[in-house]
């Protein structure tokens, strides 16, 4: 049986490659065994990132909401409390963005968290 050398696909995982790192410096932009090694980092490194958004924008959400449940004479942790025992079903998300969007609405909400801590 004759050798096998996979010409056209090793050529065309080659093209790949060299496509993903497009704008990367030096030899991982243009050569193709660092461009390997820096597609893999590329993709650990984006997942890492994927995570530490979440994080990130969670950490924003709270800030805001404290911020905000200051401004009305509660603090965060009891406010959080007082959404849970008023089967507040709301996430942190959608609770910042009523505080900033509808300030009223936020006040009805803060209103039923203090009466069911009370």
């Amino acid at each position: 049986m004759p050798r096998v050398r996979k010409g056209a696909a090793r050529h065309q995982a080659k093209k790949r490659i060299l496509k993903a790192v497009k704008g990367y410096r030096g030899p991982a932009g243009r050569l193709y065994r660092q461009a390997k090694e820096a597609t893999v980092r590329a993709n650990v490194n984006a997942r890492i990132g994927r995570k530490l958004r979440k994080r990130d924008f969670r950490g924003l959400w709270i800030i805001r909401l404290s911020a905000a449940c200051r401004q009305r004479g509660i603090g965060y942790s009891q406010f959080i409390n007082g959404c849970k025992k008023a089967n507040i079903g709301l996430n942190r998300k959608m609770l910042s963005e009523i505080a900033i969007a509808d300030p009223t609405g936020f006040d009805a909400v803060v209103e039923a968290a203090k009466a069911a801590i009370a």
